[in-house]
């Protein structure tokens, strides 16, 4: 998609936040690590810490499994030696732990034994959404500008296209990115670690079509 044309759904270049106004219970992220170590939560929980509140997590279709699964397997493919490529499982921000579909972590596995992957360790988030993506581009769009993620890819099951939003910046209105890109169908996304494409993913293969 050429950068003067707007996506079917326009990504707004501000949200308001996504959290309710009224009175609300937050956690530091040592307290939500705390909750899960005596048991009060466990994986039978779906929620995620975002923004210090337990966010509750939407079911995932068998599109978005399919996807998430594509997303990982083409990255695994490109990302170089010292990277290794993750998916839903946490990492550590400044008071939210997320789960994304998939991130680009350098190190590998064993680097994590007793704390999970931080803004600093990480090259890509990426988000695949379909019931998500108003959630996906505002409240957690602004979550990981905040926490200074250099790239977040959206995987737009929607529109069918991927949103790649580069340069985390504030501003007086919050946290966001100052560029998006939106990559079509007949397109293909470059990936980025360290400011060097490694490679570039067909649309297509991210979204199976």
């Amino acid at each position: 998609m050429s950068a003067n044309l707007q996506p079917r759904n326009p990504i707004p270049l501000h949200l308001p936040p996504s959290i309710p106004e009224d009175a609300v219970m937050r956690f530091s992220v040592a307290r939500y690590h705390d909750m899960i170590r005596a048991g009060l939560l466990t994986t039978d929980d779906q929620v995620e810490l975002l923004e210090g509140l337990l966010i509750t997590k939407m079911p995932k279709s068998p599109r978005h499994r399919m996807v998430t699964k594509l997303v990982r397997s083409a990255l695994e493919a490109i990302v170089p030696s010292g990277w290794y490529v993750d998916s839903q499982e946490p990492i550590t921000l400044g008071e939210s732990e997320p789960e994304p579909d998939a991130v680009v972590v350098r190190g590998e596995t064993r680097d994590f034994f007793d704390r999970h992957p931080e803004p600093k360790d990480l090259a890509l988030v990426v988000e695949v959404s379909d019931s998500t993506l108003d959630r996906d581009r505002g409240l957690k769009r602004r979550m990981y500008a905040q926490a200074g993620i250099t790239a977040y890819w959206i995987v737009n099951l929607v529109d069918n296209q991927v949103e790649v939003h580069t340069g985390p910046t504030s501003e007086a209105t919050g946290a966001t990115f100052a560029e998006c890109r939106i990559y079509e169908m007949s397109e293909s996304v470059p990936v980025f670690i360290e400011a060097c494409e490694v490679g570039r993913i067909a649309v297509g293969d991210l979204l199976g079509r």
